[in-house]
């Protein structure tokens, strides 16, 4: 930033602009209120705050590149790291530009341990959920978190988006859920990291028993890829912080409406066929890409 020249009295208007402008959560008119005051005041007893404040509200807009630059400073002014909101806010950011370095700098001062390594962090973080699309479908689905930070899809999902796709999401936790004994958060994405090249197809099916539909799944699971049963799928009001949509676990028995992930039709035709073996009852047809 280039220093620029205010006035006191300009300087507290610029505050007080950005302060209503932030009750308004109008996050243009933040990150401009305050780029511009820090500019002329980098270093005042309030600028930390700021640096932090305008660093926020350009990862809101999704604006990475700025996030990146203006969260390193507030970073550098955060004191303590460890558990600062700060270098978590600038994990995310170095992570959506690609500074792996800065990354794995920030999680490691927040107090993430990391495996060692350079580059691409991809790490096991473990099961969690993430709210897909949050301020629309707010679809909720099974991932694999990598890092602190992105997570791969593990579940067939009912909107725009696709099985193994790796999301970013935010670092505290919107909702839970409870499977049996454990109980696993819900983050709410923050963008796309990596387009996944599995398709994801619609077809009918006939399984007789529970059981055959569990085969089917672990038939779709040995490949590497997925299955979700329509009507597993469990709506919630959007009030509800347990999330709107989400991706279910029920294998019952019956003709039911599956959506498969596979690279291409013939991939998932392979792998139906091979699981309807005849004379058990297993059936299935009218297979097409989910529009």
């Amino acid at each position: 930033m280039s220093r620029v020249q205010l006035s006191g009295a300009e300087a507290m208007e610029l505050l007080q602009r950005g302060e209503n402008a932030a009750d308004d959560l109008d996050w243009p008119v933040v990150a401009a209120c305050y780029e511009e005051f820090l500019t002329a005041f980098p270093d005042t007893p309030i600028s930390p705050e700021l640096w932090f404040d305008a660093a926020l509200a350009n990862k809101f807009l999704r604006n990475w590149q700025k996030a990146y630059e203006l969260g390193r400073q507030a970073a550098l002014r955060a004191g303590e790291p460890a558990g600062s909101p700060a270098w978590w806010n600038l994990g995310i950011a170095a992570t959506m530009v690609g500074d792996w370095g800065t990354a794995r700098e920030a999680w490691t001062n927040y107090g993430v341990p990391l495996s060692p390594g350079e580059g691409e962090i991809e790490d096991g973080f473990g099961s969690a959920l993430v709210r897909l699309d949050p301020d629309g479908e707010a679809e909720v689905v099974w991932v694999r978190r990598i890092c602190p930070t992105r997570a791969r899809i593990l579940s067939v999902p009912y909107g725009r988006r696709r099985f193994g796709e790796i999301v970013v999401h935010d670092g505290a936790p919107t909702g839970e859920r409870r499977v049996e004994d454990h109980t696993f958060p819900v983050f709410d994405e923050l963008a796309l990291w990596r387009e996944s090249p599995t398709a994801t197809w619609l077809a009918q099916v006939t399984a007789p028993a529970p059981r055959d539909m569990t085969a089917l799944a672990d038939a779709f699971d040995d490949a590497g890829l997925a299955m979700e049963p329509v009507d597993s799928l469990t709506f919630h009001c959007t009030c509800c912080p347990r999330g709107p949509l989400t991706a279910g676990t029920t294998v019952l028995a019956g003709a039911r409406d599956i959506l498969l992930a596979a690279p291409d039709e013939q991939t998932a035709t392979k792998i139906l066929t091979g699981w309807a073996v005849p004379g058990t009852g297993r059936a299935w047809h009218a297979i097409h890409a989910k529009a």
